[in-house]
């Protein structure tokens, strides 16, 4: 996620980190390039020439940038719902800590102490989701979190983050055998829990569920048709500024078309996906700060305006 203030109005148009100009530098370099010979052919097509008015254009563009906006509302929806998802896990986390904590008792002298491990394990879970929504397979963060024994039970699971509930909620319950916590703290721990659940498969959910194929291959081949068709439209009442003002069409509807590509799927590593990395530190950091630890991580910082 690009985390930046605004530049000032000379700066922001050279400004490349977060600019979805990289991603369209190519066909925009071309379709410029193809406008700039259609001028010096007056819209000449192999001897024949190519007669548009504006007006198929003026038809076209239009209903296409309401497409386009239309798509790209769709696309934000599904960045800003993965944020409020990610943004109650945080929440859940923090809950936990509290209640964790402070409603279970601790244990007789000589047993074990089960609610370090749990806290661990709840930031253990998040890592573990963040990892399979990008389809990372390096474990390191989770491992760290966990024991070797309940590493070695999980790993073998194609989905980690949901075995890591069922060992939560059997310690919760060997918790309650156990008489640290009666049955009304444990209703309210185990309603965090499904709350933790709940947002980790609607993660999933936007994740394995993208705008249909179709409604985008159609945007796709429309914005394009219609770039590379306008300097025919405009070269005759534009003359040499037809290049000038494709490009400006070009960009913007390329853009979109590409900025809605990138927001659809918020939770890669691009620069505009959400931070992830970043989130599940803040939950880990907030894990050994309630627990008293002294050794706790830094936050993630940006690097080069970008927040992993």
């Amino acid at each position: 996620m690009i985390v930046r203030d605004r530049p000032s109005a000379l700066k922001l148009f050279f400004v490349m980190r977060g600019s979805i100009m990289p991603r369209i530098s190519h066909v925009l370099l071309f379709n410029i390039a193809m406008a700039t010979v259609v001028t010096f052919t007056h819209g000449m097509l192999f001897h024949f020439k190519v007669t548009l008015t504006a007006i198929p254009f003026s038809l076209i563009g239009l209903p296409l940038a309401i497409f386009l906006g239309f798509r790209n509302a769709a696309a934000y929806d599904r960045y800003w719902e993965a944020r409020k998802l990610w943004g109650e896990l945080v929440l859940r986390c923090h809950n936990l800590n509290r209640q964790c904590l402070h409603m279970i008792a601790p244990p007789n002298s000589g047993e074990p102490d089960l609610r370090p491990r749990m806290l661990y394990r709840a930031s253990a879970f998040c890592h573990a989701l963040r990892l399979k929504l990008r389809g990372d397979v390096r474990t390191t963060d989770v491992q760290a979190l966990l024991s070797e024994q309940e590493w070695q039970s999980i790993s073998r699971n194609t989905n980690q983050y949901p075995a890591l509930m069922l060992n939560m909620g059997a310690d919760l319950s060997a918790c309650q055998r156990a008489g640290q916590i009666d049955s009304q703290a444990v209703t309210q721990i185990d309603n965090t829990l499904s709350a933790m659940i709940s947002a980790a498969a609607s993660c999933e959910r936007i994740s394995n569920t993208p705008v249909p194929f179709s409604y985008t291959l159609l945007l796709h081949r429309t914005a394009y048709a219609y770039c590379f068709l306008l300097p025919f439209g405009l070269v005759d009442t534009l003359t040499f500024m037809t290049p000038l003002v494709v490009a400006i069409v070009a960009y913007t509807f390329f853009g979109l078309d590409a900025l809605g590509d990138e927001i659809e799927e918020p939770f890669g590593t691009e620069a505009n996906d959400l931070p992830l990395d970043a989130i599940c530190r803040s939950i880990e950091i907030s894990v050994r700060e309630a627990l008293g630890e002294q050794d706790v991580p830094l936050q993630l910082m940006p690097v080069d305006y970008c927040l992993m």
